[in-house]
């Protein structure tokens, strides 16, 4: 167990009879790194997410690209195929376009720590932006996401034939190209800005993330869809097309996402400066350390009875405010 506690951090004395703790060994970190503020919970969080040298292993690539080929399949093959669905009048539009959101939710919290569960060239671009993710990682993420989307058309094209633009988003019925990419530039900035705040340290993480962007995708759906089909993604915009040889308005649905998240990616600076953080960069990274999640909880169990000091905290804890 002590492998795994860096060697700047302390161990409070335990009294005779409670057990002795052994003394720590390497792996530095700046605990500045994680911010100000709670540098408790900022350590625990950093245990449970691993460190940036995982992130960083080219060894796992294949993981995560594989992880983002199956999540994306099955995003674009519940929300395509619901639009197809629909259109067929066999179900209604409040369930077409709930279960996009449902399906992320599911996605995030089964495979959200391998990848990062970007599913979406625009949120990969967006956490490559705001420095979580390596831009080197980019054009593999966006290239596998595309084939996970055409890939699930091609199932449904399989299943029902070429048939109602295989669920493709267009303009709804009374609306333009234009109307649709204002709608999708404004649809896309906010849920890249949720994307990216549930991601962060400054918010929730984990399950409380998986709520929040597929609550938002299915709530989005709800009231947007009649206006452009709420794409909000162009993987899930290009499957459709390709397989269905319709590129009717497609490029909305790669302007408007792209634009959407760069304005989402600026909202986030002014909200909380600039990303890079440990939470964040593991959230938009995913997290590959074989063998480690055990021993990482078992630190933040550590750490929270207070059994295990790291560096910073024994200062705060020395001397509380007011004194």
């Amino acid at each position: 167990m002590t492998e795994n506690v860096p060697e700047s951090w302390s161990r409070h004395t335990v009294p005779q009879g409670a057990g002795a703790m052994s003394d720590a060994r390497t792996q530095k970190m700046d605990p500045a790194e994680l911010g100000p503020a709670f540098p408790r919970t900022h350590h625990v969080l950093w245990l449970e997410f691993g460190d940036r040298e995982d992130f960083d292993d080219p060894r796992q690539e294949w993981r995560r690209l594989f992880s983002e080929l199956l999540g994306t399949f099955a995003l674009v093959l519940v929300a395509a195929g619901g639009g197809l669905l629909h259109a067929k009048g066999q179900i209604s539009l409040a369930a077409a376009v709930v279960a996009p959101g449902l399906m992320v939710t599911a996605i995030i919290l089964f495979m959200g720590a391998v990848s990062g569960a970007h599913l979406n060239p625009a949120v990969s671009i967006a956490f490559a932006l705001r420095k979580d993710f390596p831009w080197k990682r980019v054009p593999g993420y966006i290239v596998i996401q595309l084939i996970g989307a055409t890939l699930a058309c091609l199932f449904l094209r399989l299943v029902f034939g070429n048939t109602r633009h295989l669920g493709a988003t267009l303009p709804g019925p009374g609306y333009t190209s234009w109307q649709a990419l204002l709608m999708e530039i404004v649809l896309t900035a906010l849920l890249v800005s949720v994307i990216l705040g549930t991601a962060s340290a400054a918010q929730n993480v984990g399950a409380i993330a998986a709520l929040g962007v597929g609550g938002y995708i299915a709530l989005a759906g709800l009231w947007a869809a009649p206006v452009s089909g709420v794409s909000m993604n162009p993987a899930r915009s290009f499957g459709p097309a390709l397989v269905s040889g319709d590129w009717t308005s497609y490029w909305v649905y790669v302007a408007g996402p792209l634009a959407g998240a760069l304005i989402a990616v600026a909202g986030a600076r002014a909200l909380r400066g600039r990303g890079g953080d440990v939470i964040s960069r593991a959230a938009g990274s995913g997290v590959l350390d074989e063998g480690a999640l055990a021993a990482k909880a078992k630190l933040s169990e550590e750490i929270d009875q207070g059994e295990i000091v790291p560096p910073g905290i024994a200062d705060t804890d020395a001397h509380p405010s007011g004194h």
